[in-house]
């Protein structure tokens, strides 16, 4: 482990719905990573390096929307790492100063995508998720639904067949962040439901229905991390987050093995989020917090599991007690997560980071979680990555 890395500014847009607001990539870039310049009080040309992430653009997208906050020479690296690509970018701006390579650096993530299911881009070349649709087809076999969708509700379908898991415990996750959501103006959709209203929703994928699934979205997502050399130096101790675990896995073997829990990265998450636990000292009973990666109901109730937050098969329990909300033993997505929030693949990370970082400052309004002192994070994409990162408030007076 080198230096200690803290996050000193964050900074999102309001996440749109694609097409319903006149404005193009720099535009989200410029406002997000705007507002982190100003949440930490410094400007533009004190940043050494920038990572910038985004999956939908030509090559040196990450270049012209940094160009919107100034023009100074630095290096600026385009990363796309699917629905992980926020929190990759994150991973690297932080081993950028913890390998002391810079002070001050800012990752920076958005999205403008295109209405409907994510799609095939590329037809002319192997698709990355080609083994994973293998896997699944051999499995389960190919519905007329979304791909992405068919991944996680196959695997939550393992998950009921094993734990007898029911459909109203998933239906429970999307009524839970549509009503956290209610309370965070960045949120694309703001409107309660009620639990009947998610169960009646349109289906998309049994056991999934329209309002347990991520929309896709506008956005951007914005942080600066710092060196304790640099905050000292400019007086920035009150918004210092210090990063205190981070771990970035992909595929392992098992990935493969005929699971479709596995196939969609629990193995990934959990591999991940021991490393955090080791690094920080923590274990899953300290967190306050969770921002992770509910691109599904689905995929929510079993990275309960995967993140240690209740044992293997407990999820459902988990849920019926209302542990994972407002008075429960921990708060998961207060933001509203994926599935009402929004998803702009490449901000989606960094919109967490956010998130995380005005819990732990006691900046989060309606949505404060009383007393938060551990935060974590989850951000996962197929084919694949996970990252899991762990804040702390610092205390460097």
């Amino acid at each position: 482990m080198g230096r200690k890395v803290y996050v000193v500014g964050v900074g999102m847009t309001k996440f749109e719905k694609p097409g319903s607001k006149d404005w193009d990539y720099p535009d989200m870039a410029k406002e997000a990573g705007t507002k982190a310049l100003e949440d930490a009080g410094i400007t533009y040309d004190q940043i050494e390096q920038a990572s910038v992430g985004y999956c939908y653009g030509d090559s040196t997208c990450g270049e012209r929307a940094v160009y919107t906050l100034g023009l100074t020479g630095i290096p600026i690296y385009n990363v796309n790492n699917n629905c992980s690509t926020g929190s990759t970018a994150l991973f690297m701006a932080k081993q950028f100063i913890e390998g002391g390579l810079a002070d001050c650096t800012l990752a920076l993530g958005f999205e403008k995508m295109e209405k409907g299911s994510l799609g095939v881009k590329y037809t002319d070349r192997t698709n990355p998720m080609d083994k994973h649709a293998q896997a699944m087809i051999a499995k389960r076999g190919f519905a007329k639904a979304p791909p992405a969708a068919q991944f996680f509700g196959n695997a939550g379908k393992e998950h009921m067949e094993k734990y007898g898991t029911t459909a109203e415990h998933f239906a429970k996750i999307g009524w839970k962040n549509h009503k956290h959501s209610v309370n965070n103006p960045y949120s694309q959709f703001q409107d309660e439901y009620s639990l009947e209203d998610i169960k009646n929703a349109p289906m998309v994928f049994d056991p999934l229905t329209k309002l347990q699934c991520c929309p896709t979205s506008d956005g951007s997502g914005a942080a600066i991390l710092a060196s304790e050399d640099f905050i000292k130096k400019h007086g920035l101790e009150a918004k210092a987050v210090e990063i205190i675990g981070m771990a970035m896995t992909t595929d392992y073997a098992s990935s493969f093995e005929k699971s479709d829990i596995k196939l969609v990265g629990s193995d990934m998450t959990k591999n991940a989020v021991a490393k955090v636990y080791e690094q920080s000292g923590y274990g899953p009973e300290n967190v306050d917090v969770v921002e992770l990666h509910d691109c599904f109901a689905a995929n929510e109730l079993i990275t309960y599991e995967a993140l240690g937050l209740c044992e293997e098969g407990k999820a459902g329990e988990f849920i019926d007690s209302g542990a994972q909300t407002y008075g429960g033993k921990v708060v998961v997505n207060p933001s509203g997560g994926l599935i009402s929030k929004g998803h702009p693949l490449g901000a989606t990370g960094l919109a967490q980071c956010a998130e995380m970082n005005w819990q732990l400052r006691g900046e989060a309004d309606k949505r404060q979680v009383e007393g938060a002192k551990i935060a974590l994070q989850h951000n996962l994409g197929l084919g694949g990555a996970a990252v899991v990162t762990m804040y702390k408030k610092a205390d460097l007076a």
